[in-house]
C-alpha cells in the first residue's frame, strides 16, 4: 500500500502542478473558458462572469500550490481533502459539459493540449481513482524535509506561483501556444498542409427505383447508380478532418474583406483591442508615439476591434490615433493577444513583436 501510495503521490502532484502551470501561464485565457463555463448555456450562472479572472488565478494558484504540497508531504490531510474536493468538482463539470455537448475544449491544459470533454472526463476519473487511493492511504504520506524546511518550500512555491501570475498579467503569456505566436505567419496557418487528414463522410440516400420500391444506401457520396428519384440524402461525420490552427481571422471594413492585402504588408503594425470600451485607458494613452514612430519608419499602422463605428471615432479622436480601425471578431482578438488593448508588428504575414501595452515603449521599429 506504501509504495502505490508513493506512486500516486508522483503522479498527481506532478499532474496538478503541470496543468496548474500551464493555466497559469495564460489566466486570461483560462478565465475567458471558465466565463464559457458560466454562461447561460453550460452552467448558467452569469453572475460568476465578471469574477472570472479572479477565480482563475485563485484556482490554478491552488491547483499548482496543492501539487507541491503533495509532493513534498507537506499537511498531507488538509492537502488530499483539498485534492478530493477538487477532483470531483471537476470530474462532474468535465461530465456535464461532455454529456450535454456544452464545451468543446474543457481548458484544462489551455492551449498547450486540447483534449474534448469526454477525454478530459476520463482523465479525471483516473485521477479520482489515485486520489481516493491517497485519501485511504493519507497516513504514508511523509514529509520529505525537515519542518522549517518543509514549511519554507511550501511557502516559496505560494509566493512564486503569485508573482509569475501577476507577471504574465502585467504583460503576457512567457509560452505563447497559440497560433500567433512571435514566429507564426498567419497566412500559413490559415491553410491546410497537404498531408491535412480529410474529413470521413457518410451519406445516407434514400430513393426509389424504376419499379417504384423504396431503397436506401449509404456510400461515401457518389449516390445510387440508378433511381426514380432521389426522397432525402442526409450526411454523417465518421471522422474528423484536420481544420487550419487559425480559421476565423479576418480584417474587415464596411464593404471589403482586406485580410489578404495587409498580410502582405512589408511592414505592418496591429493594435488589438477586442473591446474599445473595456480597454485600459494607460494603455491607449501610449498609442499615440508608438503610432507616429512607427509610421515614421515606414509601418503601415492599423487597429483591430469588435467595437462598433461611434466608438473607433471616439477613440481616434480622444487619443488623436492616426489609426483606421477594421472590424475583427472578438473571441479571435481575445485569442491573438491577451491584453487590451496589445501591439502585433508582423512581415508579410509573420509575427516578428507582440508586446503587452504595459512594454509598448520595448518595440523596435
Amino acid at each position: 500500500m506504501k509504495s502505490i501510495v508513493n506512486i500516486c503521490r508522483l503522479l498527481v502532484g506532478a499532474l496538478f502542478i503541470f496543468s496548474g502551470f500551464i493555466k497559469l501561464n495564460d489566466p486570461i485565457g483560462f478565465s475567458y473558458k471558465l466565463q464559457e463555463y458560466f454562461s447561460y448555456d453550460v452552467l448558467d450562472i452569469p453572475f460568476l462572469m465578471p469574477f472570472a479572472l479572479g477565480i482563475s488565478v485563485i484556482v490554478v494558484v491552488f491547483e499548482v500550490v496543492l501539487g507541491v504540497f503533495l509532493i513534498i508531504g507537506y499537511k498531507p490531510k488538509f492537502t488530499v481533502w483539498s485534492l478530493l474536493a477538487m477532483i470531483v468538482f471537476f470530474t462532474f463539470l468535465t461530465f456535464y459539459a461532455a454529456y450535454f455537448e456544452k464545451v468543446k475544449d474543457c481548458g484544462c491544459f489551455g492551449d498547450f493540449l486540447k483534449l474534448d470533454p469526454w477525454e478530459s472526463f476520463w482523465k479525471d476519473v483516473v485521477l479520482l481513482v489515485m486520489i481516493v487511493i491517497l485519501f485511504v492511504g493519507k497516513r504514508h504520506i511523509k514529509p520529505v524535509l525537515g519542518k522549517f524546511p518543509l514549511t519554507i518550500t511550501a511557502l516559496l512555491s505560494f509566493v512564486v506561483c503569485l508573482g509569475f501570475g501577476y507577471y504574465v498579467l502585467m504583460h503576457l503569456p512567457v509560452f505563447d501556444f497559440r497560433a500567433y505566436n512571435v514566429g507564426a505567419n498567419l497566412q500559413e496557418n490559415m491553410k491546410l498542409p497537404p498531408d491535412a487528414q480529410k474529413p470521413v463522410t457518410e451519406y445516407v440516400w434514400t430513393y426509389t427505383t424504376e419499379d417504384g420500391e423504396e431503397k436506401t444506401l449509404k456510400d461515401d457520396g457518389r449516390g445510387p447508380k440508378s433511381y426514380d428519384k432521389i426522397i432525402s440524402v442526409d450526411t454523417e461525420t465518421i471522422e474528423e478532418g484536420d481544420v487550419p490552427k487559425i480559421q476565423d481571422f479576418s480584417i474587415e471594413s464596411e464593404d471589403e474583406d482586406l485580410t489578404q492585402a495587409f498580410l502582405e504588408e512589408e511592414k505592418l503594425v496591429m493594435i488589438v483591442s477586442y473591446s474599445l470600451e473595456k480597454a485600459e485607458v494607460d494603455g491607449f494613452k501610449k498609442l499615440k508615439a508608438m503610432t507616429d514612430l512607427a509610421q515614421k519608419n515606414g509601418y503601415k499602422v492599423i487597429g483591430l476591434t469588435a467595437s462598433g463605428d461611434a466608438k473607433k471615432m471616439e477613440v481616434k479622436s480622444v487619443y488623436d490615433l492616426d489609426v483606421d480601425f477594421y472590424l475583427c471578431d472578438e473571441k479571435v482578438l481575445k485569442t491573438i493577444v491577451r491584453a487590451n488593448p496589445g501591439v502585433l508588428v508582423l512581415e508579410k504575414g509573420t509575427v516578428t513583436q507582440k508586446v503587452h501595452w504595459n512594454d509598448i515603449d520595448d518595440l523596435e521599429f
